[in-house]
């Protein structure tokens, strides 16, 4: 993960002494850090989560969130950064920051998690586009390394082979763990002699990913690969997570089963949405941010609540905007609203009366939310 956007929340901070610095591409980074004995508590973490990078750019404080490489078991926190521009705020951090110098780095958080079943035998499918690599490494490493009887199936795509971030550790994996993993590295720009490995990881690549490297299954004669997949795990940029969430889903693995984790802003629901809602119109909503109250009226429900408040230029904090991230959420305290599909919120929480804005059609005349969770 990686984003820069406002926070309704706090978030903890301490100062880590960076150990390692690396180049891994072009554009690509590898950053460690070491956790000192009286934090350790405070940096215990799941596979799949990421922490945020708080430092000095342009004058102001500078947030970004980054997903961690490392797995619980290293005990260490380990990312991978992609610098988008020169003159970005990260392209500034990596060249300024120099291996002994400490960084404010926040607790970990995220909810790309898994539930560990170490007894269990499962299958285990990840996709991931270029630095979308980065907490699938690290879910991939804690699973092979707790769940002894779990094989792993990763497809990777990038532009070109030189673009291919970690590849050093992912041949590491595959080689000592060649039972159970199997890695496959596909290119859109550049041409490696089988039309399979070619193009971009979409629905199309889906299928014939099924048909070419998922079909026999040695454990079970009667069944492929596919029909043993018991969990998806896909990162990347916002139309390949489409894509594949949906091919996935078409060809038989339930929603609840397909998990993934955003690298940008991205404004389209994952999932169509089936459902036709009754229209209200000019819908009162009250609403606490950062300490104040508002109050606005929303023409009609024919959009989102945190669209509709974003138009209206109110500084509501988002991300994904595609029910992923959980940045927006808030806690419905008054009326009625229509959660649709989230990657983010527990049945427990939802039942406590906590919302996603991005995924919430309102249903009735007046709602009133807070978004100022602690």
């Amino acid at each position: 993960m990686e984003n820069l956007s406002s926070k309704a929340r706090q978030i903890e901070f301490h100062p880590l002494k960076l150990t390692k610095k690396q180049q891994l591409t072009k554009t690509i980074y590898a950053l460690e850090f070491e956790i000192p004995s009286n934090l350790k508590p405070k940096y215990t973490f799941k596979a799949g989560q990421y922490v945020t990078l708080q430092f000095y750019w342009d004058g102001e404080w500078v947030q970004k969130d980054f997903s961690m490489t490392s797995a619980p078991f290293e005990k260490k926190i380990s990312l991978g950064i992609k610098v988008n521009s020169d003159r970005s705020p990260v392209n500034s951090l990596i060249q300024n920051v120099e291996v002994g110098a400490e960084v404010s780095v926040s607790t970990p958080r995220g909810r790309f998690t898994l539930v560990s079943k170490p007894h269990e035998f499962r299958t285990i499918v990840g996709f991931a586009g270029g630095i979308g690599i980065t907490p699938i490494l690290s879910h991939f490493k804690n699973i092979l390394f707790t769940e002894p009887r779990t094989r792993l199936f990763l497809f990777y795509g990038n532009k070109t082979f030189t673009d291919v971030a970690f590849r050093k550790e992912l041949d590491e994996l595959k080689s000592q763990y060649e039972d159970r993993l199997e890695i496959y590295h596909f290119y859109s720009r550049e041409k490696v002699g089988n039309g399979i490995y070619e193009g971009r990881l979409d629905e199309k690549k889906v299928a014939l990913i099924i048909n070419q490297f998922l079909l026999l299954d040695d454990t079970d004669e009667e069944s492929t690969i596919w029909d043993a997949v018991d969990e998806v795990l896909i990162c990347g940029k916002g139309e390949m997570i489409k894509s594949l969430a949906n091919a996935c889903y078409k060809h038989g693995i339930p929603k609840k089963n397909i998990h993934f984790e955003l690298f940008e802003e991205f404004n389209e629901d994952i999932y169509p949405v089936e459902k036709e809602f009754p229209l209200q119109k000019d819908i009162a909503v009250d609403f606490k941010l950062l300490g104040q109250n508002h109050h606005t009226t929303l023409a009609n429900n024919k959009m989102r609540l945190l669209q509709q408040l974003l138009i209206q230029k109110f500084p509501v904090p988002y991300s994904c905007k595609s029910g992923i991230c959980g940045s927006c959420e808030c806690i419905l305290e008054e009326g009625e609203v229509e959660l649709l599909e989230n990657e983010y919120l527990t049945d427990k929480e939802a039942a406590a009366g906590k919302i996603l804005a991005c995924m919430s059609v309102v249903l009735s005349k007046k709602i009133k939310v807070n978004f100022d969770l602690v």
